[in-house]
């Protein structure tokens, strides 16, 4: 169950997320948390000084928020962000994961903060004992 924020007088309704269920994933329903993209300016329409490399490529805009209106993936729509702002553009995704991590972890630091705390004169890697 997720609550939906009109942007201006607090919480105004409940709804069910709905994606994806009965063999459909290709459709959204107003309320679902989505992913829109849209593109901001076309290559050409930067502004001249910025690099040559970075004006050949569009300035992409991905936002995810929540759907004013039932869609399929790929429909121009409108959402409204957590924050309540209103951004249009396509859909592109629905519940959208979070893709970003730290990576895997560089062995080389992997004991840095307790060789620190060694080199600071507490023992016991930082758990407050005092050398």
């Amino acid at each position: 169950m997720a609550r939906v924020h009109d942007g201006r007088e607090g919480w105004v309704a409940s709804v069910q997320g709905r994606a994806g269920r009965a063999g459909d994933s290709t459709r959204a329903y107003a309320g679902d948390y989505v992913q829109i993209h849209s593109v901001i300016l076309r290559p050409g329409e930067r502004a001249p000084q910025v690099p040559e490399d970075t004006q050949k490529v569009p300035l992409e805009l991905r936002i995810k928020g929540f759907l004013d209106h039932d869609a399929c993936l790929g429909d121009e729509v409108t959402i409204t962000t957590v924050l309540g702002r209103k951004v249009a553009g396509r859909l592109v995704a629905v519940n959208p994961a979070y893709p970003h991590d730290f990576g895997r972890p560089v062995p080389e630091l992997l004991h840095v903060g307790e060789e620190l705390w060694r080199f600071l004169g507490v023992r016991g890697g930082g758990k407050g004992e005092a050398s």
